[in-house]
C-alpha cells in the first residue's frame, strides 16, 4: 500500500532536522577548548529564527483576524474572513519544534559546562515558544516533545491544563537560576547583549503574561502569583523601562536583516488596512500612524474587515514600506505591555500598589515613545483616552486593552491569544465571516500527524474536541 505524500514530508523534514542538529553541533565545537558544545552558538540563530517565523505569521495570520489589515478577494482561505485552510497549521508547529531543540541543547550544554546563565535562558525561551504551541493548538507534545535522538518519534500530547504550570515553574526556577549570575558573551544575544539582569526581568514579565493566560481557570491562584511578584521587586524583577523591552532590533546588517527586507513590495502593501485600525488611531490622533499606514489621497482610510463575497470595497492606506526594514517588528514582548498587565490586574481587583490609571496611563507613554514619539499634549485626556475610574469593569477593559492592542503591533499572534481570552478589544463583525462569525479558537494539527503520530493525535482529539478551528483550548473553555 503506497504511504500517504505527508508520511513522506514528515520523514523528511525528521532527516533535515536531524541533520540540522548534527551541523550545529559540529559548528559550534570549539578546538582551543573542550569538546563540549558551546551554548552561546546556538542562542542567537534559534532566537533570529524564532522571531523571524512569528513575524511571518503576526503578518499573515495575526493582522488578518484582529483586523490591522485585509487580503483583499474572494478566494478560498481568507483568514480576515475566518477562513483557514488546514495547511496554515504546518509552518508555526515545524518551525516551533524545530528551534525548540535547539533551545533545548543550550540547556543541555550549558549544565556540562556549569553555565547557570545559559540554563535559565533556555528555560525562559522553552516556557516562551511552548506557550506560543500551546495557545496556538491546544494540547500538545510537551514532556515527550524533541526526543528524536531517543528514538521517540510519535511523543504524546500533553494536556493544556498539566503544561502550564509546568512552564510557570520553568520561568520561577530561571529567575532563581539568575539570581547570582554574570553577564553572557555580547555576540551571542540579539535581544539583550548578554545582559544577564534585562533576561531575569523578561522571565518574570513573561511570567505575568502566562500567569494572565489561565486567570479565568484558576483566579485565586493567578491573583496571588500577580501580588506576590508585583510586591517584592527584589525578588521578582520585572521591566521598568523601554530599554529593558525583550526586542530583536534587526540592524540591517548581514547577520539581522528583517526577515520582511527581501519581500518584493507588492506583496507587502498589498494587504490593505482595516477602517477598524487606522479609525481608531485618527480619533486619537495618534502619531504612531505617521509610521504605520500610508495615506490614500491625502488621508489615512481604511477599508471594512469581514466584507462578504463579491462586494469588494476600494482598497485604501496600506503598511508602508519602511516597515519592511523597522527594527521595532521584532518585539517579543515590551514593557508597555507589562504595564496593561498590571492595569488589568489592578481592574480585576488582584493588586493595589497604584492605581489602574496610572499603569494604564505609563503603559500608553511607553508604547508611543517605544515608536519614537512622545505623547501628545493632552492625549490622556482626550474623549477617547481618558481613564474613568466610575466607569464599568466592561469599559474600563474595551479602553486597556485597545491600547494594549497597539503596543503588540507585529508581536507574534499575542493580540489573538489576547482576543480569544478576554474578548477585547470589541472588533466589529462583518457580514462576510464564516465560522458563524465567532473567532477561531485555535489552528488545527499538522495533518501529517493524522499519520505519523495516530495513536496519540486521536488521544488528543478525543479528549480536546474536534480537530478543527471551532474547538477551544483549556484556558477559553467556561
Amino acid at each position: 500500500m503506497m504511504k500517504p505524500l505527508y508520511y513522506y514530508i514528515s520523514l523528511a523534514l525528521l532527516l533535515s532536522f536531524t541533520a540540522c542538529t548534527k551541523n550545529f553541533k559540529e559548528l559550534a565545537e570549539n578546538p582551543n577548548a573542550n569538546s563540549k558544545v558551546l551554548p552561546e552558538a546556538l542562542l542567537a540563530p534559534a532566537l533570529k529564527n524564532i522571531v523571524s517565523y512569528n513575524m511571518n505569521r503576526s503578518q499573515r495570520i495575526t493582522n488578518e483576524l484582529m483586523q490591522v489589515t485585509i487580503n483583499m478577494g474572494d478566494g478560498d482561505g481568507k483568514i480576515f474572513r475566518y477562513d483557514i485552510k488546514t495547511s496554515e497549521a504546518d509552518y508555526l508547529w515545524n518551525n516551533w519544534y524545530l528551534e525548540l531543540k535547539n533551545i533545548k541543547d543550550i540547556y543541555t550544554f550549558g549544565a556540562d559546562l556549569e553555565q547557570t546563565n545559559y540554563m535559565a535562558i533556555s528555560l525562559i525561551c522553552q516556557s516562551w515558544v511552548f506557550s506560543m504551541l500551546t495557545d496556538t493548538y491546544g494540547d500538545i507534545p510537551y514532556t515527550q516533545a524533541l526526543r528524536g535522538e531517543e528514538k521517540n518519534f510519535t511523543p504524546v500530547f500533553d494536556q493544556q491544563q498539566d503544561i502550564y504550570p509546568a512552564l510557570l515553574d520553568s520561568l520561577e526556577r530561571a529567575n532563581q537560576l539568575l539570581k547570582s549570575n554574570t553577564d553572557i558573551k555580547s555576540t551571542s544575544d540579539p535581544i539583550f547583549h548578554g545582559d544577564i539582569l534585562k533576561w531575569r526581568k523578561f522571565g518574570n514579565s513573561l511570567y505575568l503574561r502566562l500567569l494572565l493566560r489561565i486567570a479565568n481557570k484558576e483566579p485565586e491562584k493567578v491573583a496571588a502569583k500577580i501580588k506576590a511578584i508585583v510586591a517584592d521587586p527584589v525578588e521578582y524583577p520585572i521591566m521598568t523601562s523601554n530599554d529593558e523591552s525583550a526586542i530583536l532590533r534587526w540592524d540591517g546588517s548581514t547577520s539581522y536583516p528583517s526577515p520582511f527586507a527581501n519581500w518584493r513590495p507588492g506583496d507587502w502593501y498589498g494587504p490593505r488596512l482595516t477602517n477598524f485600525f487606522v479609525d481608531n488611531l485618527t480619533e486619537r490622533s495618534d502619531p504612531r500612524i505617521e509610521k504605520w499606514a500610508t495615506l490614500y489621497e491625502g488621508e489615512y482610510a481604511g477599508v471594512p474587515s469581514g466584507y462578504p463575497v463579491g462586494q469588494h470595497p476600494v482598497g485604501k492606506s496600506s503598511l508602508p514600506t519602511d516597515l519592511m526594514t523597522e527594527p521595532l517588528l521584532g518585539n517579543i514582548m515590551n514593557y508597555a505591555e507589562v504595564q496593561f498587565i498590571l492595569a488589568e490586574a489592578v481592574v480585576r481587583g488582584w493588586i493595589t500598589e497604584k492605581p489602574a490609571k496610572d499603569y494604564y496611563e505609563e503603559g500608553i507613554k511607553a508604547a508611543i515613545q517605544l515608536w519614537g514619539y512622545e505623547l501628545p499634549e493632552n492625549y490622556l485626556t482626550g474623549e477617547h483616552v481618558q481613564w474613568n475610574d466610575e466607569a464599568s469593569e466592561t469599559e474600563k477593559l474595551n479602553q486597556l486593552f485597545l491600547q494594549k492592542y497597539y503596543a503588540l503591533f507585529f508581536t507574534d499572534l499575542e493580540t489573538w491569544f489576547e482576543y480569544r481570552r478576554t474578548g477585547y478589544p470589541e472588533i466589529p463583525k462583518g457580514a462576510g465571516l464564516q465560522n458563524n462569525g465567532v473567532m477561531p479558537a485555535r489552528l488545527n494539527y499538522p495533518v501529517y500527524i493524522q499519520s505519523t503520530n495516530a495513536v496519540n493525535y486521536r488521544a488528543a482529539v478525543d479528549r480536546q474536541g474536534p480537530d478543527n478551528i471551532q474547538t477551544e483550548v483549556w484556558w477559553q473553555t467556561k
